[in-house]
């Protein structure tokens, strides 16, 4: 899905993580000139080889050169590379493009006055944004802008959404605070935090009063993509007149005991917490060290049982 209107601009991608690199590829595809910013030794290199990247440069020097620049990295690591590496290099009046609104919002990146600054915001990650890309489709994603300078950043988050594959009649508009509290909150309330720990507990459950792992398994977790394709084609509503007379009462005897309002009153704590910056700058202040140590702490999220069901029936969807 090309964007309708090639760009003469050089845009530098800083980073190539998965979305980093969907949107480097989709750019190039749409006719944009894209130069890659990697540090020396990184092993996306190899891989940007691989994809046909010959202009690579550190990010610095990629900046430089660059009319747009697109922050790729991690968001919590922003703050330092931005301010040791992007601000010096950057030309006065280019454009800077964030697929986060965190690092802005929360003053993690003081971005320069006379810069154009907008956020695209794909809703999705970059294996799928680079697949719908390739089969002409569209996903939906959010757009902001936050410094205007110039008088056309709308106008180049528009084009750049359509170039990395968020077709206009899927460009939301936002605000950066907007963007980053909701993605934020989402995350850790609801679908990664928040529904890890509630399959969990169903899971746990089941087999604490007797019922085999697999079995739990299939129960709690093997079919929720089949209910959030209902939800995100029908509306919760629609998904209740969907399911079985027994699944719509349950719901209604359990649903509201089960997640109560002493679970609403948790998220609201919870919001508090993200919208103060209170959570922006522990993540801003993680060390590579504890950085390395999530992995052991988010295994507790889980247990050997569950993902031994998860890879058991994984080939069976």
């Amino acid at each position: 899905m090309a964007s309708s209107r090639k760009a003469k601009k050089r845009v530098a991608v800083i980073g190539y993580g998965s979305q980093g690199r969907a949107i480097a590829l989709n750019l190039r595809d749409s006719g944009y000139d894209v130069l890659l910013g990697l540090r020396a030794g990184s092993p996306s290199r190899k891989k940007a080889g691989r994809d046909r990247f010959t202009h690579i440069a550190t990010p610095g020097p990629a900046a430089a050169q660059s009319d747009i620049i697109i922050m790729a990295i991690p968001d919590h690591e922003h703050g330092r590379l931005f301010a040791r590496q992007i601000a010096p290099s950057i030309k006065r009046h280019a454009t800077i493009v964030f697929l986060h609104g965190l690092s802005v919002h929360f003053g993690l990146v003081i971005p320069p006055k006379q810069c154009d600054i907008i956020l695209i915001a794909p809703h999705s990650p970059g294996v799928a944004l680079r697949e719908q890309y390739l089969g002409e489709r569209s996903v939906s994603g959010f757009i902001a802008v936050a410094q205007n300078p110039s008088g056309k950043a709308r106008i180049t988050a528009r084009e750049l959404a359509e170039a990395v594959g968020i077709a206009r009649k899927r460009q939301i508009s936002t605000t950066f605070a907007h963007e980053a509290i909701g993605d934020i909150f989402g995350e850790q309330a609801v679908l990664c935090g928040g529904l890890a720990m509630l399959i969990k507990h169903g899971f746990d459950t089941l087999v604490e009063a007797g019922l085999k792992p697999d079995h739990a398994y299939l129960e709690v977790a093997y079919q929720l993509d089949l209910i959030i394709k209902l939800i995100k084609k029908y509306g919760v509503r629609g998904m209740f007149e969907r399911i079985s007379v027994a699944a719509q009462f349950g719901s209604l005897c359990a649903g509201p005991r089960i997640i109560d309002q002493a679970v609403r009153d948790r998220m609201q704590r919870e919001l508090i917490g993200i919208r103060t910056g209170q959570f922006a700058r522990k993540l801003a202040s993680l060390t590579p060290k504890q950085i390395a140590s999530l992995n052991g702490a988010l295994a507790a999220l889980s247990s050997p049982a569950f993902e031994k069901a998860a890879r058991r029936f994984s080939s069976t969807r």
